[in-house]
């Protein structure tokens, strides 16, 4: 069964400042559940990060040690990234969005996969955690961007 599970939250600081930061393959582990370690495998054609640039992470899930590779399919600085696996235990697409809002930023992040391979049985156990991991990443993005005034 396809897992697609999206979270928002509107984070009171400007877009640029919350999207620069989220976007950062290196502040990764500082604010995403479960990963513990993100460097860039793949430099884009242009070099450094953008479309085609690939980032290895290492994660933890459900007590599993998880490692994949994301390559960036869409990468508008500010608003927008877009990356699908290219490795890893399961199809996977993470897109993360970023808009002004009232009160400062929209933050969204949306997952969509396909845990069927591997995890077929505890597949809507595993859309439930990552609703709640993404809900955490994006208070987790706020309290450390807050912690930096």
């Amino acid at each position: 069964m396809p897992i697609d599970v999206s979270a928002e939250r509107v984070i009171p600081l400007p877009p640029g400042r919350v999207a620069a930061y989220a976007m950062d393959w290196r502040h990764d582990a500082d604010w995403t559940q479960g990963i513990r370690e993100a460097t860039l495998s793949r430099e884009s054609d242009g070099g450094g990060f953008g479309v085609g640039a690939e980032v290895t992470r290492t994660a933890y899930f459900l007590g599993k040690r998880i490692d994949y590779v994301l390559r960036v399919a869409a990468h508008e600085p500010g608003r927008l990234l877009d990356m699908m696996s290219v490795a890893g235990p399961m199809p996977m697409h993470i897109t993360y969005t970023f808009g002004p809002h009232p009160d400062g930023t929209l933050a969204r992040i949306r997952v969509q996969g396909d845990p069927s391979r591997y995890y077929r049985l505890a597949s809507p156990l595993m859309a439930r955690k990552v609703r709640s991991s993404l809900g955490k990443d994006l208070r987790d993005l706020e309290r450390r961007l807050r912690a930096q005034r």
